[in-house]
């Protein structure tokens, strides 16, 4: 697991008050206390824009450059519970972004890998993660929808961009008993958070709840 709280240097008094009051206010929806924890843990101000540090912990999604965001941590919060992380767990995080994801993974699983197509951004979610210590994720540039089969299968697969379609590669590296969390749907309004378990080598899907992500992005798409 990645350390506990920041210090001071790297987490004023306002953010940290901030958090309290962003954390409270989830409680109204996500009942898992572990989930909590680590949302008032993680200081999502380091994985924001500096000039969006002041909105760091609104209850919405923010811009992070080259199209896309960091999710509303409400929703982050839903995707985690539904995770049902006991901290034992090898997570496959994909879509990585800022980081802010995998830094709330690494405070929850054993071990974290963390794949972001940009380079950018993995660039800056690896210097995000190394200001707080977050020793247990691994962050690797590269195409999510492909997963990663060096360290498969994953108890847990979790992506934070929507897919039309459930990438096969994902579903195929996921544990005997694991789940894979992803949005489903090609228009933004018209995406559901769906989870994915696996048992005797059958899957099983269920529709949790509407929900609004930027698209998953491939290499082919991309061009690299």
């Amino acid at each position: 697991m990645a350390s506990s709280a920041p210090n001071q240097r790297i987490d004023g008094q306002s953010h940290a008050e901030l958090r309290r009051e962003l954390v409270n206010s989830l409680k109204l929806t996500v009942r898992d206390e572990r989930v909590l924890e680590a949302m008032a843990c993680v200081p999502r101000h380091l994985f924001v824009p500096q000039g969006l540090q002041t909105q760091s912990y609104a209850d919405r999604p923010l811009p992070i450059g080259f199209g896309q965001t960091i999710s509303q941590p409400q929703m982050v919060a839903i995707l985690l519970q539904a995770a049902e992380l006991d901290g034992s767990e090898r997570v496959l995080d994909v879509g990585g972004g800022s980081g802010y994801q995998a830094a709330l993974l690494g405070q929850l699983a054993k071990e974290v890998y963390s794949i972001e197509l940009l380079p950018e951004l993995a660039d800056g979610a690896r210097a995000a993660l190394a200001l707080i210590n977050a020793t247990n994720v691994t962050v690797l540039q590269g195409d999510g929808s492909r997963g990663y089969s060096e360290k498969a299968p994953y108890d847990v697969v979790v992506v934070a961009a929507a897919a039309e379609r459930v990438p096969a590669a994902l579903v195929e590296q996921l544990a005997e008993g694991g789940r894979l969390l992803i949005p489903v749907g090609k228009h933004t309004r018209g995406q559901t958070l769906t989870r994915i378990r696996k048992r005797g080598g059958v899957t099983s899907s269920e529709e949790l709840e509407l929900c609004s992500f930027v698209p998953l992005i491939t290499a082919s798409q991309d061009g690299r």
